[in-house]
């Protein structure tokens, strides 16, 4: 039986976790439970300029906490060099990033982002985040539309659990998108009386054997929920089990 690529998006370990310790710990506790590879996360970085080069050969995926388009509409050029400066120095081939602020106004920059994902070997990935504007079916529908028409060919970081935030389904959203997922972020849900919380898969409260399902076998799988215990190598280990046999390939 071959297997997918399982990830571990390094804020899985959570802020205080990667505050203390820094995500290059986190990445060699992650290989070491048998993680094919790493997501580093933007956010997450102390010093970016001396924490880059040192996780360099360790991910495969940099996070960009920055929207492709600003507040207005406008192609933010700059967020997307800073994102594939980073990813470059990290060695890691693929780039996630949400539209951000993409609007009908935005529609004439997509040459702009084309010439710029021209010049780079990078693949932008694009992800649906937990805003209206970036993180609902019909915004990213009409973005990949527009995106379409432009001669742009992008996939998508399709992240299970984004969708409840929004009051989206996700198994909707899977079988509208599927086709255009290249990586997929694995996140169990609960809600809390007050807001909706990231979860392991098996305590999830959503149908999340069947959005996967109705999701690409073949693309990389990255666990993006709390991995939280006394035994932290041994907690990793088991999900990564749990992610690879739910998908594993004849």
């Amino acid at each position: 039986m071959a297997s997918i690529p399982v990830l571990i998006s390094l804020s899985s370990f959570g802020a205080a976790e990667v505050g203390r310790h820094g995500q290059l710990w986190c990445s060699q506790l992650a290989r070491a439970a048998g993680a094919d590879s790493v997501e580093v996360r933007g956010e997450m970085l102390r010093d970016a300029d001396t924490e880059l080069p040192a996780l360099a050969g360790h991910a495969s995926v940099y996070s960009s906490p920055e929207g492709l388009w600003a507040e207005g509409g406008w192609l933010d050029s700059a967020a997307l060099a800073r994102g594939i400066a980073a990813a470059t120095t990290l060695g890691a081939k693929r780039l996630k990033m949400s539209i951000g602020d993409f609007r009908t106004t935005s529609h004439g920059s997509l040459w702009g982002l084309k010439t710029q994902l021209a010049e780079t070997r990078i693949e932008l990935l694009i992800e649906n985040d937990q805003t209206v504007s970036a993180g609902t079916l019909p915004a990213l529908l009409t973005f990949f539309d527009v995106a379409d028409r432009a001669g742009l060919n992008l996939g998508m970081t399709f992240d299970m659990g984004n969708w409840h935030w929004l009051g989206e389904c996700p198994l909707e959203a899977a079988k509208a998108l599927g086709h255009r997922v290249r990586y997929v972020h694995c996140k169990g849900v609960q809600r809390l009386p007050a807001k909706w919380v990231a979860v392991p898969l098996a305590d999830s409260s959503a149908p999340w054997r069947a959005v996967l399902r109705a999701l690409p076998a073949d693309v990389p799988h990255a666990i993006e929920y709390p991995l939280i215990g006394d035994d932290l190598l041994a907690v990793t280990r088991t999900q990564i089990d749990l992610i690879r046999a739910t998908r594993a390939l004849p």
